[in-house]
């Protein structure tokens, strides 16, 4: 399997997720530092592909910061484009991002993504959407093409929410010059986001790169009393965490890498230690019994997002 970094929670101290205790004001030179170790301790341990944005706060800044420490071809990082950090650090800020996917948007955020250049392997459209009207503006998609061709990168794009299937199956349709633009997907999928699992053979097929993202259902798989209805998962994943003696983090991570061979795994690790727990799904596999008792506990999309758009920043 292959596992990444992703650096939302490496580049801002909040993010949505389930869990909100222990909280702590933040002092930023000291959350930088701790954030600049993650990226080492992930290279040292084995780790090459880098997912960041501009959105994640101070997060692409610091991997070329930390980029600029390696002469390592084997790097490969992946950015975005469309969202504009602008909670400044604030932990009572209300908003956290603006979503922006104009041509005018992309050119002043390549412009500085650019510099991750040779090492940049992948550039995303950020949660692209139906609503946006994105896939249908001819202007960004000549940029996205140009780009592609002078620099010889992945276009890909990340999906979120209810319609994830039809934006990929959108795309997929979009061409340029007669080629299809995009290459790559970053996908939400994990025990109770399942929907990828109908359209990824055919993404494999037509040799398109997967991406996994929130593997962790942002918090979701973790035991929680608030959420009841999860009862039985909690008990599953507390069994199975028991019989291969790693954590749920892992569980979780494995379970996709095997239900989506070959795509890449995004740990969303914020800490040495919950890196070092995620990177032990490389040491254990599912069985098939395993896997088909976890599958048992999708749910609807409708009823994810939903349930997603509920969490809170922290």
């Amino acid at each position: 399997m292959k596992l990444g970094l992703g650096t939302a929670a490496l580049g801002r101290p909040q993010y949505i997720n389930v869990r909100t205790e222990n909280i702590q004001k933040t002092n930023l030179a000291s959350f930088r530092a701790q954030s600049f170790s993650v990226l080492e301790e992930a290279y040292s341990l084995g780790v090459r592909y880098f997912d960041t944005a501009p959105g994640y706060g101070l997060a692409e800044e610091l991997v070329l910061e930390w980029l600029q420490t390696k002469n390592d071809p084997t790097i490969e990082i992946a950015t975005k484009w469309g969202y504009t950090y602008t909670a400044n650090f604030d932990e009572d800020a209300t908003v956290h991002e603006i979503k922006e996917h104009s041509l005018a948007k992309l050119n002043e955020q390549w412009s500085f993504s650019k510099q991750l250049l040779p090492n940049l392997k992948v550039y995303q459209i950020h949660s692209a959407t139906m609503a946006t009207g994105v896939l249908k503006n001819q202007a960004v998609l000549a940029k996205l093409a140009t780009l592609k061709k002078e620099h010889g990168i992945k276009i890909a794009l990340t999906t979120t929410g209810v319609n994830q299937v039809e934006v990929l199956k959108k795309a997929l349709d979009i061409q340029i010059n007669g080629n299809q633009l995009f290459d790559l997907f970053q996908v939400t999928y994990n025990f109770l986001e399942q929907s990828l699992q109908e359209y990824a053979q055919e993404l494999i097929q037509q040799k398109k790169t997967i991406v996994i993202k929130e593997a962790l259902a942002n918090g979701r798989v973790f035991k929680n009393k608030n959420y009841q209805q999860y009862h039985l998962l909690y008990k599953v994943l507390a069994t199975l965490s028991q019989k291969h003696q790693v954590g749920i983090d892992a569980i979780s991570l494995r379970y996709c890498a095997q239900k989506i061979p070959e795509s890449t795994i995004l740990s969303g690790a914020s800490n040495l230690v919950q890196l070092q727990e995620n990177l032990k799904a490389h040491t254990f596999a599912l069985s098939s019994e395993d896997l088909l008792l976890l599958d048992s506990f999708k749910i609807s999309s409708p009823h994810y997002w939903s349930e997603r758009e509920k969490l809170t920043w922290n």
